[in-house]
């Protein structure tokens, strides 16, 4: 009976450690499985971000070659039409005392404000010349451009010594600027604007621009359905994504708005 009650305990006590062997089995393989999942979901991410980055990257530089192209037919056809116009009216042998002389003049004076206006037209939307005179003195140009206009004060402040950011990162920066700029004219109603660009910090470049607009609420852009429509941000912030920048936006009614972007540099690049 002894053995028997010995028997049936050693069988018992052989059972609970398979059974504790197997439910460590099935942990272990369970743990293993959904580590292997969350692997696999990470990897998925990882994928899936690198592919929307290139969608995006592609998107961008089609746009990009897109507007070259454009500027490079304004320049080639309108452009040739203007001055051959121009030639011929500057050839027409009309005395003082004409009475067609006076109306031809202003028409002279108007087809030179064309023909200078579309050059300007044409390198702004061409951004080759960014590799050679760099992001400043581009963003410098345009704003002349728009000085000359009379539509607004501007101010450029440039802090530090300029050093490149690398191609495609200062042609991005000089499209943003370009759009912040485009939405202001568009939307704001202002009179000022202040362009800041910060090459202090080694390690982060800033870049800020400011109006004194009637601004916004960022209340009711957050708790619209698409707070990006209409205002022209999102391409801005695709742009910034692209190159691991940030952008903030503050605003708020009759108070203007502001936007400072933050790109951290890597210790690779040169500050010459």
């Amino acid at each position: 009976m002894q053995d028997q009650n010995q028997e049936i305990l050693f069988i018992i006590i052989m059972g609970g450690l398979l059974a504790l062997i197997l439910v460590g089995f099935v942990v272990t393989v369970l743990f293993l499985y959904q580590r292997k999942q969350h692997r696999q979901q990470q990897e998925l991410a990882r994928l899936k971000d690198e592919y929307d980055q290139e969608v995006l990257r592609s998107q961008l530089e089609i746009q990009e070659a897109t507007l070259k192209n454009i500027a490079q037919e304004l320049h080639d056809n309108i452009g040739q039409v203007l001055s051959v116009v121009k030639l011929s009216l500057s050839v027409l042998p009309l005395e003082k005392e004409h009475k067609a002389y006076e109306p031809l003049q202003h028409i002279r004076e108007v087809l030179n404000k064309a023909v200078f206006d579309l050059a300007d037209l044409t390198k702004s939307l061409h951004t080759d010349r960014i590799p050679q005179i760099g992001l400043v003195e581009s963003i410098k140009f345009d704003l002349e451009t728009l000085k000359k206009t009379g539509l607004m004060r501007v101010n450029l402040n440039v802090e530090g010594k300029e050093y490149r950011l690398g191609e495609q990162k200062e042609v991005f920066i000089f499209r943003i600027f370009q759009e912040l700029v485009n939405n202001i004219l568009k939307h704001a109603k202002a009179t000022q604007i202040n362009i800041g660009l910060n090459y202090i910090n080694d390690n982060n470049f800033a870049f800020s621009v400011k109006d004194n607009g009637v601004g916004f609420s960022m209340e009711e852009k957050k708790g619209s359905k698409n707070p990006l429509n209409g205002v022209g941000l999102k391409s801005m912030l695709n742009r910034a994504k692209l190159i691991g920048a940030t952008m903030v936006f503050d605003s708020s009614p009759g108070n203007g708005t502001s936007v400072v972007m933050n790109l951290p540099i890597p210790s690779t690049i040169a500050k010459d």
